[in-house]
């Protein structure tokens, strides 16, 4: 760690040396110092390779853990976990769901309107067009922006409400990815393809495994974003670990380990994600989005995909082609700050949308047994963003317990989707009133692992210095 302390102060003032070779090392400070970001951790690797490809319809393959014995805990009971976690505005909501309060997706369908299921191409293309339209206007009056130091403030404005405008186009990719934008299923490959494209998101690769999340949200074992370490976990079932990272963050404080993990979740999560899967469960081991053979794990690229993978990669290549030509016309740091810096503000959201959907103090993963598609949907946060992100993003983040439940369900129509889900179903679904930031700062500070309750199957936050 001190030799790398010493590396990096001299990489941050030759001016010779990358950019890339600066944020790498930054980024491999707290690894060396026994601060391993669970964001960029690699999923646990030996027991997901000896697997065979999984199947997403297949949710009791797995071995099942067993519960701790109820002596073990005292015989707590949902209230008892309850009284002592800190809460969101849930307030335990989440927790006291049994699975007798989910209701299957029939019934779901059964209480939204018909039409909402219905999606209009006419208006899909007028939506993508609007997001791209806002996005190069953005892009446009980026290139006024002269480059000097002066006009540092203005280029941050600038790489913001870009990199904002910017995640409505990748929304609307994310929408034909579900097949949610089109009957016509050419088209809405080739717009999804595109637009991802165009923000270096591998098309195919992620469809697939965004597919993989939607079957298994908050599953323990086949998770596939933000599955948490658990306390003393057990190989190929649990993330194990978890018991260190909670020392860790007793020792570095709340504040400390918050900002932590917002900088690597919000600025290296999303690459990390692509390149080795961090955040994911042991099911599928160190996957890659871009290489769907080893020496990554394959089991998340079954039957056709990797030769979709490769398809999505050619695509990836073309862009970073076109990225290169723009910069040998007009230089590379004009280039850094025209696109990198807004990219890293679309990412940004990306992430922050994804963990606040499933992630709370008070929202638990759940065990093998427990898990259904339906309740792990359920487990699925709505939350407010306002009407400006709302317009921007297409309500990504303020409906997507509808889209979790069925996601061909066209985002203009998730709205009057998500009143119907609410009035239907008011005991599942959950709503948090936190303000964005407010959670934001919940989250990252104080969900760092989990561990297993004697009953219910449910895997709950474990709060700093109660382990």
């Amino acid at each position: 760690a001190h030799l790398l302390l010493q590396q990096f102060h001299i990489a941050t003032h030759t001016s010779i040396r990358p950019l890339a070779l600066r944020v790498s090392m930054l980024a491999a400070l707290p690894l060396a110092c026994g601060f391993a970001a669970p964001a960029l951790r690699p999923r646990s690797v030996a027991a997901a390779v000896s697997r065979s490809a999984p199947l997403p319809f297949m949710v009791a393959t797995l071995p099942s853990p067993e519960a701790p014995s109820a002596a073990d805990y005292e015989a707590e009971t949902v209230e008892d976990i309850i009284a002592r976690i800190p809460l969101s505005g849930l307030q335990g909501k989440a927790m006291r769901v049994e699975k007798s309060d989910i209701p299957t997706k029939a019934q779901v369908r059964q209480a939204i309107p018909a039409h909402c299921f219905k999606r209009n191409t006419a208006k899909s293309m007028m939506y993508a067009a609007i997001s791209v339209a806002q996005s190069a206007a953005c892009l446009w009056a980026g290139t006024l922006i002269p480059m000097k130091a002066a006009f540092a403030p203005l280029w941050l404005a600038y790489a913001a409400v870009t990199g904002t405008v910017w995640t409505g186009m990748w929304v609307v990719a994310h929408e034909c990815g579900h097949k949610a934008f089109s009957d016509n299923l050419k088209l809405q490959d080739a717009v999804g393809y595109f637009l991802h494209t165009l923000l270096l998101v591998p098309y195919f690769s992620w469809q697939r495994s965004h597919a993989v999340h939607h079957a298994h949200t908050n599953h323990i074992t086949k998770g596939e974003t933000h599955v948490p370490f658990v306390v003393h976990g057990r190989e190929g079932i649990e993330n194990g670990g978890g018991e260190h990272d909670l020392e860790k963050a007793e020792k570095l404080g709340k504040r400390a380990w918050g900002t932590l993990q917002l900088v690597f979740h919000l600025v290296f999560g999303w690459p990390a994600y692509l390149l080795w899967g961090a955040t994911g469960g042991p099911k599928y081991g160190t996957s890659n989005h871009f290489v769907p053979v080893k020496p990554f794990n394959t089991n998340l690229w079954p039957a056709s995909w990797p030769l979709k993978v490769w398809r999505s990669d050619l695509g990836i290549g073309a862009m970073l082609g076109v990225l290169g030509l723009v910069a040998s016309k007009i230089g590379g740091a004009r280039l850094a700050m025209l696109y990198g810096a807004p990219y890293l503000f679309t990412n940004a959201w990306l992430v922050l949308y994804t963990w606040l959907q499933h992630t709370d103090v008070d929202v638990p993963h759940l065990t093998n047994d427990e898990f259904s598609y339906m309740r792990g949907a359920f487990l699925t946060v709505d939350r407010p963003y306002g009407r400006v992100f709302d317009w921007l993003h297409h309500k990504i983040g303020s409906t997507h317990v509808a889209h979790h439940i069925d996601c061909t369900i066209p985002h203009y129509h998730a709205r009057e989707a998500t009143d119907a889900i609410a009035k239907a179903f008011p005991k599942a679904y959950l709503y948090d009133p936190t303000p964005i930031h407010t959670a934001l700062w919940r989250v990252a500070s104080n969900c760092i692992a989990v561990k297993l309750q004697p009953f219910g199957g449910r895997y709950t936050w474990v709060p700093v210095g109660s382990q």
